[in-house]
């Protein structure tokens, strides 16, 4: 038994020689390969056989420089940015090393942020011509609209206990400017919706004219509004909306580009799915 334990032990430790020789050999391997490689012209700094680019460091430091509104920074900062960048090369190495990109909630966002941000640059860099814009806003114009207003009275109740100053404050200037006479103006849903809240704007873009709402809670208490008068959205001209109507076709071709990439992609892929019907969560 002792001699079998013995020899147990032998083997193990031959087992255990070998694959570290074999360790060694092959780490050794890697840094003769990686040694050997040289730093290509473009580039500032290689990383286990990956290249920091001069135009990413550039980026960089641009970056940095811009945020401390500085022109050019030393040869020592230059030199700690390119340490950092090294070490957050490494970093990320690691982690693709662990799987964080597929099995890490946040770095897969990430990722597929970054793809996706890289899909749709190119459709939204591409500037569109006037005759482009004025179609595009002629399609979408219910996109291009400004917001309709309203003549609203209302009645605030306050809520009783707690912080009612907010809401003592609304009834008194209500108070004030009806003794004085004053008529209500009218206004924007969007402002009733900053001044009273979502609950108020949205029994507002339901009631008719002449109508009186049901209690509506908001932040403060209760508020019962009469609906005065209505005027209906309308269009923005074209030439007051350009810079809108710019950003949103360009997002829109962004969008479609995702789309056309998306459907290759699903086109070269392999997918399986199984019904969902019954399934729980």
């Amino acid at each position: 038994m002792i001699r079998e334990g013995a020899d147990r032990r032998a083997v193990w430790l031959l087992l255990a020689g070998a694959l570290a020789g074999i360790g060694l050999a092959a780490a050794s391997i890697v840094r003769s390969g990686r040694s050997e490689r040289a730093l290509p012209p473009d580039g500032v700094a290689i990383v286990n056989g990956e290249v920091i680019t001069q135009e990413a460091f550039a980026e960089f430091v641009g970056a940095v420089a811009n945020e401390r509104k500085s022109v050019e920074l030393d040869a020592a900062t230059r030199q700690r940015l390119l340490d950092r960048m090294i070490d957050e090369e490494l970093l990320l190495q690691r982690g693709m090393e662990l799987g964080l990109p597929r099995y890490e909630r946040n770095a897969r966002r990430a990722i597929v942020a970054a793809v996706i941000s890289a899909v749709t640059a190119q459709a939204e860099a591409a500037e569109p011509s006037q005759e482009e814009l004025r179609a595009f806003y002629h399609d979408a114009q219910e996109r291009f609209l400004r917001p309709g207003r309203v003549e609203i009275e209302v009645a605030v109740v306050e809520k009783g206990g707690g912080s009612d100053g907010v809401a003592l404050l609304k009834a008194s200037e209500l108070a004030r400017r009806a003794r004085a006479g004053e008529d209500f103006a009218p206004i924007a849903l969007d402002e009733v919706r900053e001044r009273l809240g979502p609950s108020a704007a949205l029994a507002v873009e339901h009631l008719g004219v002449g109508k009186v709402s049901d209690p509506v809670r908001g932040s403060s208490g209760y508020f019962v509004i009469a609906l005065r008068g209505r005027t209906p959205a309308e269009p923005i001209p074209f030439a007051e909306a350009r810079d809108a109507v710019r950003a949103e076709y360009l997002r829109s071709e962004g969008e479609r580009a995702l789309e056309r990439y998306l459907a290759q992609l699903r086109a070269a892929a392999e997918v399986r799915t199984r019904s969902t019907e019954g399934s729980h969560p």
